[in-house]
């Protein structure tokens, strides 16, 4: 061939060294491991929520005659649980079947029992109003939805 023609080997070559070269400079060689995962900041606020279900629901198999108070307490947290689930992007843990319920116990538990969920819900209420406050538009209205939610569970434990 002559000399400022190019033979197409030659020409094939030298993209695909190009290509490499652009692709290794893309990272896509590259050993670096990616950085971790930023948590999302209502990551605690649904951990909070999948706690507070599960308290719930470990009491309602150990005072059963508190099942109707406290079961739809139970099904707010899971509702929450299930909508931070859905913004953040993660699935949500799957439980295990309830145990059968034991027998009732004396009335003093029971009154125990309301009262380590109402003290409960009054810390993850102050959790809630933080987050709130911290949120960006777009999650503040859910994120004020729980927290009202959870200063009424609140009350409704007195």
């Amino acid at each position: 061939m002559s000399g400022t023609r190019h033979s197409r080997r030659r020409v094939l070559g030298t993209v695909a060294g190009l290509g490499a070269a652009g692709l290794a400079g893309c990272g896509l060689f590259d050993d670096d491991p990616e950085p971790p995962r930023v948590p999302d900041p209502l990551q605690p606020l649904l951990d909070e929520a999948i706690a507070l279900a599960a308290s719930y629901d470990r009491a309602i198999v150990t005072q059963p005659g508190l099942a109707a108070r406290l079961a739809p307490l139970a099904d707010d947290h899971r509702a929450h649980a299930t909508e931070l689930a859905r913004l953040i992007g993660q699935a949500l843990p799957s439980t295990g079947p309830a145990s059968a319920p034991a027998a009732s116990a004396p009335a003093e538990a029971a009154a125990q029992t309301v009262a380590t969920l109402r003290a409960a819900e009054q810390a993850a209420q102050k959790s809630a109003v933080t987050a709130c406050k911290a949120a960006p538009p777009e999650r503040a209205a859910l994120v004020g939805s729980i927290a009202a939610c959870r200063a009424t569970h609140a009350e409704a434990l007195r």
